[in-house]
């Protein structure tokens, strides 16, 4: 008896699933800003007009959620990434696309330490978010290290780990908007090898 390998085709949302899917990440988006990633979801569904269980459906949990949410940064940050890439001074470059990655961390409270704790953890819907980073970022990386701006021992996690903890540090003291830029430029110091560009 043949059997076939062929997938069964993923079959498109329906118009009315469809909005409740918009409703439920404009609905995010906004509790996120306004209290943090931590919101309840039981709030997001209802300001959303649908209950609890619709929510889940859609999103199996807050990682999830929270993954679905970050997509439109994602892509502004990948973006950058690949224009970066051809950047004259790779170390800048480099910084520039780390500071990028801490202003989109600022923007929900909790992004920064939701990244940390799920870095490395590729169970998680937010390794869809933290992987594509690895990797843009490793690029950037590499042309730095080759240029000899950068020291052969920084590795991109380290660097991913060190962005997200100065954007939690300046999560922590939201009275100080200088605080984040001033950590990243004191982080550069150790980042610098031989042939390092001027500041």
């Amino acid at each position: 008896m043949t059997t076939s390998t062929a997938r069964t085709p993923v079959r498109p949302m329906r118009a009315d699933a469809r909005r409740n899917h918009e409703r439920l990440l404009r609905e995010a988006r906004a509790a996120f800003a306004e209290h943090g990633t931590d919101a309840p979801l039981e709030e997001i569904a209802r300001r959303a007009g649908v209950g609890i269980g619709t929510l889940y459906r859609h999103f199996p949990n807050r990682h999830a959620l929270m993954n679905a949410v970050f997509q439109e940064a994602l892509t502004s940050l990948i973006a950058r990434s690949h224009e970066l890439a051809g950047a004259e001074q790779p170390c800048r470059g480099l910084v520039e696309w780390l500071r990028a990655i801490i202003t989109h961390a600022g923007e929900y409270r909790g992004v920064a330490q939701a990244l940390m704790s799920t870095s490395r953890d590729e169970t998680s819907a937010l390794s869809q978010c933290n992987v594509p980073l690895r990797e843009a970022g490793a690029t950037l990386l590499a042309r730095a290290r080759a240029s000899g701006a950068v020291r052969p021992d920084v590795s991109i996690d380290d660097l991913m780990q060190l962005t997200n903890a100065i954007a939690l540090a300046a999560e922590q003291s939201p009275e100080d908007p200088e605080l984040a830029d001033r950590l990243l430029m004191l982080t550069l110091q150790g980042l610098k090898g031989p042939n390092a560009e001027g500041s």
